[in-house]
């Protein structure tokens, strides 16, 4: 049993706002919140997971691969976990990125992105092909959204930490699809982290309400007419919640509501708006609220051109400078001899060379856009003298079927851990004796098929080139993260 002391001022707003309902609400925080893990469908999918999930496989009502997780599981220590095949979130906040429609081809921006939760699920969604826009405004934070979403194997990425008004200012009405996951109270996840009480006790709802709002109207800017904005918070004020999308409605003609399909458990809004609330005394998770805003093909409040609507035309920020990709004798020998090795090589004409470091750039990316960038798009390594170092996050999106000098070993095997420790990887004689390896090539080290990164061979063992940043010791701070 869980004891927790909830602010009156909270209470009494509840308690209005649930009425019959409130007693049932309020015994539910002396329980334990609820842990998930979602499956990264970019690399396997549900019926894969459920032959080899060594955690439990009851699903998540909102969400096709989403699965609750028990109190002793320890996920975050687990190789299945450094192979990006799951990220580790709370079940309700599943629900935002599974009802935005993403297909694989749209223009994504989530708005309001760290650590990652969401963004991942997008990324996955996309299936590598169209561009998602990762957005932060706290660069610390971005830096974690980034490893989140390099971790995962999203190649058609760019992370940025700038405010909202920039992006519109550079972008204009370019995305397909928003996820506006906004800054909020946090009410919704009192019972799962007590520490956000204090803070509501400091910044209440009516501290965010405008945050919330300055943020959406920017989002409008940059949703192109015929698109979808997916608005949600972990919290239960009205303020924040119904009473933001009846204001951005009111001050966006060209938006209108979308209803949302009700789940076993999740409840409209306050006058039966076809929005979505998770209640924790309803559903097995926290609390969340979801509205789907659709921006009308034709709109008398801003005419743009089609040109515009497709992202043909030039946008503020732009240097107007043509892609074009770089020569063998730029890439040079390093890179060429790792090139070899893949079974199709990474598209010529979207690479880029910055600072010795190798990019392959998304579909739809601009090079002139003036942002703040951690990212654009999949960093394949880095030049240095005479030799080429291929990326951890490069080898996140490679597989044995595209690269030809793979390791693979089977979780149970200890070696492993101890390679994602940093440490050496021994061979066995038979092991060792692979023909396919170059001398001191580099070779990609998976679990069970899956990528976890770096080596290079040496004989009878495998230097180690694991990420020092990603290594095992760090999984002792993973834990199952909000949102």
């Amino acid at each position: 049993m869980r004891l927790m002391k909830l602010p009156e001022t909270f209470l009494e707003n509840m308690k209005e706002l649930l009425g019959g309902e409130y007693s049932a609400w309020l015994a539910s925080y002396e329980e334990n919140p609820h842990q998930g893990l979602r499956i990264n469908t970019g690399k396997l999918t549900a019926e894969t997971w459920k032959s080899i999930s060594p955690y439990g496989t009851e699903q998540v009502l909102w969400t096709g691969n989403g699965y609750y997780i028990g109190d002793q599981d320890r996920p975050a220590r687990d190789p299945y976990y450094y192979a990006g095949l799951y990220y580790l979130q709370e079940p309700s906040a599943m629900a935002p990125a599974a009802l935005l429609p993403v297909e694989p081809g749209d223009r994504v921006l989530d708005l309001c992105a760290a650590p990652g939760g969401k963004s991942t699920e997008l990324g996955a969604r996309l299936k590598g092909q169209g561009l998602l826009v990762s957005n932060d405004i706290s660069n610390s934070r971005a830096k974690a959204l980034l490893k989140n979403l390099e971790l995962a194997g999203v190649s058609n990425l760019c992370v940025t930490s700038e405010t909202p008004e920039k992006l519109a200012d550079v972008f204009g009405p370019f995305f397909d699809k928003i996820l506006v996951d906004a800054p909020c109270s946090g009410e919704g996840m009192f019972r799962k982290d007590p520490d956000l009480i204090k803070s509501w006790q400091e910044h209440g709802p009516s501290y965010y309400a405008p945050i919330q709002r300055q943020i959406l109207s920017q989002a409008v800017r940059m949703l192109k007419p015929g698109g979808y904005l997916l608005y949600s918070t972990c919290t239960f004020a009205a303020c924040e919640d119904e009473d933001t999308v009846h204001w951005l409605l009111d001050q966006e003609s060209e938006l209108e509501l979308m209803p949302l399909l009700l789940w076993e458990g999740a409840q409209p809004g306050i006058n039966k708006e076809p929005v979505i609330r998770l209640f924790p005394h309803k559903i097995k998770g926290e609390g969340h609220f979801a509205a789907l805003f659709h921006k009308k093909s034709s709109s008398s409040s801003q005419k743009i051109s089609e040109e515009q609507a497709t992202g043909k035309t030039r946008r503020k920020g732009q240097t107007g400078a043509l892609r074009k990709g770089p020569s063998d004798a730029e890439l040079g020998e390093g890179f060429l001899q790792w090139e070899q090795q893949l079974s199709s090589p990474f598209p010529r004409e979207r690479m880029m060379i910055r600072d010795q470091l190798v990019y392959l750039l998304p579909e739809d990316f601009e090079p002139g856009w003036r942002l703040r960038y951690l990212r654009t798009g999949l960093l394949l390594g880095e030049q240095k003298k005479q030799r080429f170092e291929p990326s951890q996050a490069a080898a996140m999106v490679l597989s044995p079927s595209r690269y030809a000098c793979c390791f693979s070993m089977k979780r149970s095997d200890e070696r492993v851990i101890r390679y994602l420790k940093g440490e050496t990887v021994s061979l066995t004689e038979e092991e060792a004796g692979q023909d396919a390896w170059p001398k001191n090539g580099w070779i990609l080290v998976c679990v069970d098929g899956w990528p976890l990164g770096w080596a290079k061979n040496a004989g009878a063992v495998l230097k180690n080139k694991y990420y020092p940043g990603w290594r095992w010791q760090h999984a002792q701070n993973q834990t199952c993260r909000q949102p």
